[in-house]
């Protein structure tokens, strides 16, 4: 009853900053699995959606009747998906993290250019002028300096691959969820991009089994945290506020990693990182006072 007569705008605001911080320990989990990233992405996939499974099976006849009527756009977010993972964490062991870290988080641009040039939505000056100062504060976070100059090699341009992905993953659920409800588009995306990652560790012959407990705990951890309720929130928002405003917010994950690595990870967070943050938050926040 509570939550019912919270403004369902708020409720998505609310359920935004759940999704950031449940983001957040995505790297984490990926750094102590002793997994590849993609057979990590893989359970975290098959996790969720077995969680989120009998939820589903229980859905009423009018919500499995629009999901008939609009199959498509669940399968291209979930191909979206592991093409995301896929490239992102194989460019990983191609060009340095900082290089594939800030090049996948460049999706913001992509989602506003689209959604400004091709759903022609109104994006205030102001807006524009916070997303400069958001992906200028990722940059700074990332520490830009240290990035391979100008050249590019091919893990750079999968990243930026991994980007264009996410964005588009963005703008599908925007256009989903006015058809369809979290749960009846968030489960089918799930085993969409499991059975890809699947596909794609199998043809490279990456092992799915003898691994670690610990990897296995990562792996339960990255589908419950980072995958059920880290997306699960991400798509309910996406219900009541356009991508150009999410997409953007969730930058906000790897300041957040950062701060968690200290008591988790005993790791300290650079200079560059303490300045970065603080005008990639300042970012987000004038985006999200513009619209």
């Amino acid at each position: 009853m509570f939550i019912q007569k919270i403004p369902r705008k708020t409720l998505a605001y609310i359920s935004m900053g759940v999704g950031v911080l449940a983001l957040s320990l995505s790297a984490l989990f990926v750094r102590w699995s002793q997994a590849p990233g993609t057979v990590t992405a893989f359970y975290r996939m098959t996790i969720a959606g077995l969680v989120l499974l009998p939820f589903f099976l229980r859905l009423p006849a009018s919500d499995r009747k629009r999901l008939n009527s609009y199959w498509y756009l669940p399968l291209i977010a979930g191909l979206c998906t592991a093409m995301d993972h896929g490239m992102w964490s194989t460019s990983i062991g191609m060009t340095r993290i900082a290089n594939a870290t800030l090049m996948n988080y460049i999706s913001p641009l992509w989602v506003a250019l689209f959604a400004w040039l091709v759903w022609h939505e109104k994006l205030s000056g102001k807006f524009w002028a916070g997303l400069a100062v958001t992906l200028l504060g990722t940059v700074v976070f990332f520490n830009g300096r240290e990035m391979q100059g100008l050249s590019m090699n091919a893990g750079d341009l999968l990243a930026i691959g991994s980007s264009l992905f996410y964005a588009f993953y963005f703008l599908v659920t925007q256009r989903s969820r006015t058809h369809l409800r979290t749960l009846a588009y968030l489960v089918p995306v799930n085993w969409v991009a499991a059975l890809a990652l699947l596909g794609f560790n199998l043809a490279s012959g990456h092992a799915l089994t003898g691994y670690p407990t610990a990897t296995w705990l990562t792996f339960l951890g990255a589908g419950l945290i980072s995958q059920t309720i880290g997306y699960f929130s991400m798509s309910f928002a996406l219900g009541s506020l356009p991508a150009s405003i999410v997409s953007p917010t969730m930058i906000a994950a790897p300041v957040f990693t950062t701060l968690m690595a200290i008591p988790f990870a005993g790791e300290m967070p650079q200079i560059n990182q303490w300045i970065g943050g603080l005008i990639l938050l300042g970012g987000i926040y004038w985006v999200n006072r513009a619209q």
